[in-house]
Parts: C-alpha cells; sequence; structure tokens
C-alpha cells in the first residue's frame, strides 16, 4: 500500500513564532477624528479597567462555583448571571481599546500585574466575605470608571465616555445593588 503526500499547501506552518508588531501601550494611527494623545490616554484609562473588570469577573465565576448555604441556589445563578454580564463588558472595553488604535491586555498574567482588585483566598471564604469581595472590586471599578469617564470627555473620546457611562457603570451599580441586597441582615418573618 503506498502512502500519499500531503500537498504543502495544505500543511498547517506549526510553531511559528513572529515579532511584536505594536507594543503595549502604544496607539496606531486610526482616522477616528481623536488625537493621539486622548487615544493614548483613554487606552491606558481603559486598560486598568479592562484588567480590574477581568479579575471581577473570574471572581465571579469563583464565588459561583464555591457558594453555600441556604440561599445557595438563588446566588448560585445571580453570580453566573453578573459574571456572564462582566465578560460582555471585558470585550466591549477591549474592542474600544482596539477601536482607539491601542492593545488591550489580554494574558490573564499581565492583568494580575495592572490590576487592583485584592487578591482573595485560594479557598473557600464564608459567604458574606465573598460577596463583600464582590461589592469591595466592583467599587473601584466604579470609583475608575467615573473619573475615567470625566476625563476621557475632556479630551474629546465621547465613544470611551459614553461606554464608561452607559455600560460600565450602570452594569456595575446595578450588580453592587443586587449583591449589597444580600448582606442585608433582615429575618425573614417577623413575629
Amino acid at each position: 500500500m503506498s502512502q500519499q503526500k500531503v500537498p504543502s499547501d495544505s500543511q498547517p506552518l506549526l510553531h511559528q513564532h513572529g515579532r511584536e508588531i505594536q507594543a503595549f501601550g502604544t496607539v496606531r494611527q486610526l482616522p477616528i477624528g481623536l488625537s493621539h494623545d486622548a487615544r493614548m490616554y483613554s487606552c491606558e484609562r481603559l486598560n486598568k479597567i479592562l484588567a480590574d473588570t477581568r479579575i471581577l469577573h473570574s471572581l465571579y465565576k469563583k464565588h459561583h462555583w464555591l457558594m453555600r448555604g441556604p440561599t445557595f441556589y438563588q446566588l448560585h445563578l445571580l453570580l453566573d448571571k453578573h459574571a456572564d454580564e462582566q465578560l460582555e463588558l471585558v470585550d466591549m472595553v477591549a474592542e474600544r481599546i482596539q477601536t482607539l488604535g491601542g492593545i488591550a491586555v489580554g494574558d490573564p498574567r499581565h492583568v494580575a500585574e495592572l490590576t487592583k482588585v485584592p487578591r482573595p483566598p485560594d479557598g473557600a471564604e464564608e459567604v458574606p466575605a465573598m460577596l463583600s469581595r464582590l461589592l469591595e472590586a466592583h467599587e473601584l471599578i466604579l470609583d475608575d470608571a467615573h473619573d475615567a469617564a470625566a476625563r476621557v470627555a475632556e479630551g474629546g473620546d465621547d465613544g470611551s465616555n459614553d461606554m464608561l457611562v452607559s455600560n460600565v457603570i450602570r452594569t456595575n451599580e446595578l450588580q453592587t445593588w443586587f449583591i449589597a441586597e444580600h448582606l442585608v441582615d433582615t429575618p425573614i418573618v417577623r413575629v
């Protein structure tokens, strides 16, 4: 039985390496009507928010898996829903950075270098501690997003301002409300 040779144009070219064609922290010139400085500033601020948002998404997934107690089912579903919404924000912020000509932080090790969100213990915490940790991460993101929205607007970057206000801030505020209400200590029934 003869062995047929695969045509070379059908064979994947494996183990390729290439040079870096754009460094992180730089922006390409794109015809979007914004100055180089405005785009640089916006990308820098958005990458910090992106790093924190990626960590918040991971915290939501971790706490979704580790949820316990009488409200397990409700919180398990809520945290998964919030994780999905944070993942949408991750993509939205990353694509905005790319639209501005920048490079979105992509590698999780790079994300860990940029984030301000404190690292949780590797194990499981009590439910109120996990929820509080989520609220603290939301507050960090919201503080940064409010400031960034105002400053990118000053630089003329209405697109980033709109995304920060309409998506990042509103989503994080709503999620904060939902999580915070689970930490209110009220009895289910009063006698």
